[in-house]
């Protein structure tokens, strides 16, 4: 049992995590898409990790995509959690081909060719959905891959439910500067059992 949030992590955990660079939501720009089956492809090409994110879906289904809503991405209103799977299934994303991904065809399209960092977008305290639909779909994944949030008690849950996959915390030290902010970050990496920091 770990008494410290500050114990050093297990070396053969967090080793694949410094192997290779990693694309931040793939390999993408110059009209290829964040998080899309194309940036994945670039990335694999390099040899690079993969930085994606996952939001739930209505049903808690998880798709690789970052932002909460629909707006900067694909030109819509609707909350990502809002929808059904089939409805963001059907979702273009603005200037291209591309629709919203499902993480379980990213894995399959992935396949343990790089590593993969999945940051888990869940927010307050109702974390467990989208952690067992991740959890759920790396079940059997031959790959390397991790998971990360800036939530704490998602690294809490992974930590009680899947102790065996690598997970992080990202940290940011944005509007908290000071005592409060030392003293929040520091709560937070008690509370998330963390393997590693995105800082």
């Amino acid at each position: 049992m770990r008494l410290s949030p500050f114990a050093q992590p297990d070396p053969r955990r967090i080793a694949f995590l410094t192997a290779q660079p990693f694309a931040h939501r793939g390999l993408h720009g110059a009209g290829i898409v964040e998080n899309s089956r194309a940036a994945w492809a670039g990335a694999i090409a390099l040899g690079h990790g993969i930085e994606c994110d996952v939001q739930a879906a209505a049903d808690g289904t998880a798709f690789v995509f970052h932002d909460a809503d629909l707006r900067r991405l694909a030109g819509r209103p609707e909350r990502v959690a809002d929808l059904a799977p089939a409805a963001l299934d059907a979702v273009r994303l603005t200037d291209s081909d591309e629709t919203i991904p499902r993480l379980t065809e990213m894995l399959a399209i992935v396949a343990g060719q790089v590593p993969l960092l999945i940051e888990i977008k869940a927010d307050g305290r109702r974390v467990a959905p989208l952690c067992r639909a991740v959890r759920d779909a790396l079940d059997g994944y031959r790959g390397a891959a991790a998971v990360m949030a800036f939530n704490p008690l998602v690294g809490r849950w992974f930590a009680r439910h899947a102790p065996g996959l690598t997970r992080g915390l990202v940290v940011s030290e944005e509007g908290k500067q000071g005592l409060r902010g030392a003293a929040e970050r520091w709560l937070s990496l008690w509370q998330a059992r963390a393997d590693f920091l995105a800082y």
